[in-house]
């Protein structure tokens, strides 16, 4: 099948499977649901890995990025005025925790290094990607963030709601 009818696939099928997780209640379940859909697609074997036009993951970046921009408001900055603290704690607490996940998954699995710290860093999928598909290694930062972005939108909130109730009453 030529390139662009599988890309076209690939999007269908992430499209479809991302509209029907919005009945699930799943918080982000469009985004796991085109995850999912278009990682088993590619998987099952049957088609070829899909090929962006150059440009595409660029732009898609920059969409993502402007769809998260738009959401930072004097609102935002007036929470970050009390926030602040607790935001630098919990940033610097993420940047060390990935390095040393990185550096024991090193030790522990032998891995190369620039895709353990990268694979282990606090980011989203698609900008750690995107850092090492510069580095020569997309790829497979691609697939332990991919892995790990669809665990956390599956686990994270349940344990929340479970947590939330208990964590308020103390």
């Amino acid at each position: 099948m030529n390139p662009p009818m599988t890309l076209i696939i690939y999007i269908l099928s992430g499209a479809a499977l991302g509209s029907l997780m919005l009945l699930s209640g799943i918080p982000a379940a469009p985004l796991l649901g085109s995850i999912l859909a278009a990682g088993c697609l590619s998987i099952s074997g049957q088609f070829e890995p899909a090929q962006w036009p150059i440009g595409t993951k660029t732009l898609l970046g920059i969409g993502v990025g402007t769809v998260i921009g738009t959401g930072i408001n004097r609102d935002t900055l007036t929470e970050l005025q009390t926030l602040w603290k607790p935001a630098i704690l919990i940033t610097i607490t993420l940047i060390l925790t990935g390095l040393v996940v990185g550096f024991l998954v090193v030790r522990l699995f032998g891995i190369d290094p620039l895709i353990a710290l990268l694979g282990s860093a606090p980011g989203g999928t698609l900008g750690m990607s995107l850092v090492g598909a510069e580095l020569g290694v997309g790829a497979a930062v691609a697939a332990i963030h991919a892995f790990r972005l669809i665990a956390v939108l599956l686990i994270t909130p349940a344990v929340v709601r479970y947590l939330a109730p208990i964590v308020k009453a103390n």
